[in-house]
């Protein structure tokens, strides 16, 4: 490895070390927030990831020859069984890469995670991604070098040279879409459709109520089963998951512009809009002890500074798509910004995959936000003779 020495993270002191890796490239960066250290850590805790369950995961450091052995990088490279096979071939993932902008230093990590990779069946891997849910942690930041969204990852402009130049390529784009607050943005047609919802009674528009999370959570698994559980490649979701992610949600929502979408008593659309972490963490450092938990309550709940809103995933049940339902909830929404125009400046909407042209054609034209941020999934063939196929647009099953 010639400049470089690679040391696989066993412990408890050398997981904080990779943890805190980050800081070696972003010291000087005023647009990067330290990730909530927590949040990493259990990624890589088997009790806390189910994906461990038919899968497993390991993290490197690297760090110069020299006599101090300074670090300079680190990778971790994961893979789950089942999820792998549902690729053209047994494809793993590398992620968590941080690196000096050197390709001798990335390219010893990059080998380490393709070899790795390979001793335990794999054909190809994903990078920079998640060992869990793709809603963090997914992706190279290629365009839109502001303050990200929590959870969002966050790099130097050269790390998608570095995964380029070893053989990496584009397997398909995230963007992330901006709307400043402003209301009656909306094109005429939809703010017709909405009123004529909203004056049938059996359609209800409803901000949250986070009292009963085991309600919301069905509510949520009903909506998402329908609206996306029929699409090839993406598989229903089931209560315990949907309670769990409803209550990792719970001390961060603002019921108020959390909106679910009723006809009678069926619960058919959703739109999950959060004030950002990311405003609010910036001088924590990574640290969220019991002081740093009671700080950010009181950010959220007591002080409440303008601030910006992650709009997490907005969707409707498949037989309820076409009827108006988009635009009674984003209307619901703009009527909130009415009557608070202090409360927050702008939404920010993540995750929305070139894949999915139907998802971007909504959020253009109805939400009216613009593309802000673009983040790359990018995937490596070990077999390099092989033909390489971006990722499928969505389509519904067949059946």
């Amino acid at each position: 490895m010639g400049n470089y020495v690679l040391r696989e993270v066993k412990s408890a002191r050398e997981s904080l070390e990779f943890i805190r890796m980050a800081r070696v490239i972003y010291r000087a960066d005023p647009m990067w927030v330290e990730p909530l250290e927590p949040d990493i850590a259990e990624v890589f805790d088997p009790a806390k990831n189910p994906l461990f369950e038919g899968g497993e995961a390991v993290r490197w450091t690297l760090h110069d020859s020299s006599k101090e052995g300074r670090i300079v990088g680190r990778i971790a490279a994961f893979y789950n069984r089942e999820q792998s096979a549902e690729e053209a071939q047994p494809t793993g993932g590398c992620g968590f890469f941080e690196c000096i902008d050197d390709q001798e230093a990335a390219n010893v990590l990059f080998d380490a995670a393709r070899e790795w990779l390979a001793e335990r069946g794999m054909e190809a891997m994903d990078g920079s991604i998640n060992f869990g849910d793709r809603l963090k942690w997914w992706g190279v930041l290629v365009e839109g070098f502001t303050l990200p969204l929590y959870g969002m990852n966050y790099n130097p402009p050269y790390y998608a040279r570095l995964f380029e130049t070893y053989g990496f390529r584009n397997y398909f784009d995230q963007h992330t879409y901006l709307r400043e607050l402003t209301v009656n943005v909306m094109p005429e047609a939809l703010y017709r459709k909405a009123e004529r919802l909203f004056a049938n009674p059996d359609y209800r528009f409803e901000a949250v109520d986070m009292s009963d999370k085991k309600k919301v959570a069905r509510d949520f698994m009903t909506v998402y089963n329908s609206g996306w559980a029929q699409f090839s490649g993406v598989k229903p979701m089931d209560f315990e998951h949907a309670l769990e992610m409803v209550r990792a949600m719970a001390l961060i929502v603002d019921p108020e512009v959390l909106y679910f979408a009723f006809y009678k008593e069926q619960a058919i659309g959703f739109f999950v809009i959060v004030p950002d972490l990311n405003v609010l963490i910036q001088d924590f450092h990574g640290r969220f002890g019991l002081w740093n938990k009671l700080r950010l309550l009181w950010r959220l709940k007591v002080r409440r500074r303008k601030g910006r809103l992650f709009g997490v995933v907005f969707g409707v049940a498949a037989e309820f798509q076409g009827r108006g339902v988009e635009a009674g909830m984003i209307r619901r929404f703009e009527q909130y910004v009415e009557r608070n125009p202090e409360r927050y400046s702008s939404l920010e909407l993540a995750w929305i995959g070139d894949f999915n042209p139907l998802m971007m054609r909504m959020v253009e034209s109805y939400v009216r936000a613009a593309k802000c941020k673009r983040h790359v999934t990018y995937r490596y063939l070990f077999d390099r003779d092989k033909p390489f196929e971006r990722a499928p647009k969505l389509g519904r099953a067949k059946g």
